[in-house]
């Protein structure tokens, strides 16, 4: 490349120009997502993170998981703060309640925006660190962060997987090579700050230590290139770097949990206890041993798993391709996959996003031969490999785009729809919304946002005080609905008969015993049948129906979500 040519190039991919890119894109990837992933992104931050910044009064859903404390309060209380911020200067500007409520809405998202895109930098600082800063291979991993589905869709949401993800990326790059000289003892500095955001990205999920724990065994253990002595220093340094790191990490985490809990408490210990101890993570689902390797990983890297297996063979053979400073990142990354997956599979509850801090690793390793297969980067020569290219951009494209605004849109579209027709009405009327539909089908109070919206779902506690032996029998709220819908309503909802006596201006109970009829009812469309007959008689009719998904493997969430209310719709 001539030099003036070569020079423009460096100068487009500066690394700031390079994060401003990914800034922005996120931006666009988190505004452009319609549909609903995990109730976690919800239930597990925003819920809480709302509870925290508008108080007990604000309408927020706080789930078993909290009052039981075996959550971290240190991810919501980066959106509590957000949510406050946002409150603030919409209240200082006089900002109509709509506005306001569509800014609450849009705060997190841009707050999770810029935490994917500083996973996908370091994706790409990480590439520079195993192949070279000028590298294809760098510039590949860059490419493949961008266009992978599991990245659009996932990133973006506030998980807290998505943020152990950014965490760990970060700590990765920081993260000192075996046998350099120059680290860890002279660069204590870069070591510290890794082992603290290691320590954060733990006390949000205990899970994620397995990879340090590889790390740091891989980085002190002795080989043939590192005798004994340096190993116990490397070993020593690591230790004591964990130990300064860990305690402050614990330190903040204490204090921020007394204040959200009101006393001392630390959520790892008991997270592991509840969930491994008394087994009740199996209460949400059991999965195959074999789960990580048929369906997880495919998931998580679509048409770049052949790439990452490839990459991971590379990082343990002679290929003269990778060089021993490669080989210094790519095999840790490669070790601590295969450790990962290997003890994840022994827990019984599994899914996709618990293996999502796998994912920079994973990208960097496939970098390398995507490198490799379509040389020239992205203009490949041979014409059977542009096609390949063509249909790897074109499947994980079309993929990202039905996932993140086809499939289970709806479920996102009703509490819109719910929230828009609350701000036609006088702001001091209530809405009232009763959701029957499997527990946490839809966001709550983050989307909702009025707290006069009234609502209620059926919820789906786990057996927390009942003995092992009788669990297999239990049955949660949700169950007990779905089991026999009508033989519910007619034990748990008033009768129809004082319905139609009500007072067009009496006051609605809809949480107590025998709960009254809301002015709304929310419920998929294979309900449906069931709700015409039992309401046949009544004013309830249809006034909202909204695609959500082709198919889903949950049979009660099949078909359109489907909103009746009592009276003229809006």
């Amino acid at each position: 490349m001539p030099p003036v040519r070569k020079q423009q190039a460096e100068s487009i991919w500066s690394g700031a120009n390079v994060l401003y890119f990914l800034i922005a894109f996120r931006v666009c990837n988190v505004l452009l997502i319609r549909t609903f992933f995990q109730p976690d992104e919800y239930f597990q931050s925003l819920e809480p993170a709302w509870d925290i910044a508008f108080g007990s009064s604000s309408g927020a859903w706080i789930t078993w998981e909290w009052r039981e404390r075996l959550r971290s309060s240190l991810h919501p209380f980066l959106f509590a703060a957000v949510y406050r911020l946002t409150a603030s200067i919409t209240d200082a500007l006089y900002l109509e309640a709509a506005t306001r409520a569509e800014l609450l809405l849009a705060a997190p998202k841009l707050l999770q925006a810029s935490f994917a895109a500083t996973t996908d930098y370091f994706i790409w600082k990480l590439a520079m660190k195993a192949y070279g800063r000028d590298s294809k291979a760098s510039s590949a991993a860059l490419f493949l962060t961008v266009i992978s589905p599991w990245q659009w869709f996932c990133s973006t949401r506030t998980l807290s997987n998505s943020l152990e993800t950014t965490l760990t990326t970060i700590a990765l790059w920081l993260w000192p090579l075996r046998n350099d000289p120059k680290q860890p003892g002279s660069n204590a500095t870069r070591l510290r700050t890794a082992l603290a955001l290691a320590a954060i990205a733990t006390v949000l999920r205990p899970t994620n230590a397995i990879i340090w724990i590889v790390m740091a065994v891989y980085t002190a253990a002795p080989g043939k290139d590192i005798n004994l002595t340096r190993a116990l220093w490397t070993l020593a340094v690591e230790c004591r770097e964990a130990v300064i790191s860990g305690v402050s990490i614990v330190a903040i985490s204490l204090v921020s949990d007394r204040l959200y809990y009101g006393d001392w408490t630390f959520p790892p210990l008991r997270f592991i206890h509840f969930n491994v101890v008394q087994s009740l993570a199996v209460f949400y689902g059991r999965n195959r041993p074999d789960y990580y390797l048929t369906e997880g990983l495919p998931l998580l890297l679509t048409t770049t798993l052949p790439l990452a297996a490839w990459g991971c063979w590379s990082a343990f053979s002679n290929n003269k391709s990778y060089s021993n400073n490669c080989r210094k990142v790519t095999r840790p990354l490669a070790i601590s996959v295969f450790v990962f997956i290997t003890i994840m599979s022994l827990i019984g509850h599994k899914e996709v996003r618990f293996i999502y801090p796998l994912l920079p690793g994973l990208l960097v390793l496939a970098a390398g031969p995507f490198a490799q297969f379509f040389s020239p980067l992205l203009v490949p020569r041979l014409a059977i490999k542009k096609i390949f290219l063509l249909g790897f951009v074109a499947v994980n494209v079309g993929l990202a785009l039905y996932i993140s605004r086809v499939h289970q849109r709806g479920v996102i579209d009703v509490v819109h729809y719910l929230r828009h027709s609350h701000e036609l009405k006088s702001p001091t009327k209530n809405s009232t919304v009763m959701f029957m539909m499997p527990c946490h089908s839809t966001p709550w109070r983050s989307h909702l946002v009025y707290p006069n919206i009234d609502a209620r779902a059926l919820t789906c506690e786990p057996p927390l005080n009942v003995p092992i032996e009788a669990r297999s029998s239990y049955l949660d709220e949700a169950d007990q609905f779905y089991e026999d819908p009508i033989d519910w309503m007619h034990e748990h909802m008033e009768d129809l008969d004082s319905l139609a006596k009500r007072q067009s201006s009496a006051a609605i109970d809809i949480h107590q015993d025998k709960a009254q009829w809301p002015e709304y009812l929310v419920f998929f469309e294979q309900l449906e049948p069931t709700i015409r007959e039992y309401l046949a008689k009544t004013a309830y009719r249809q006034c909202w129906r909204g695609f959500n998904t082709h198919w889903h493997d949950d049979w009660r969430r099949q078909g359109d979500v489907v909103v009746w209310r009592l009276d003229e719709c809006v």
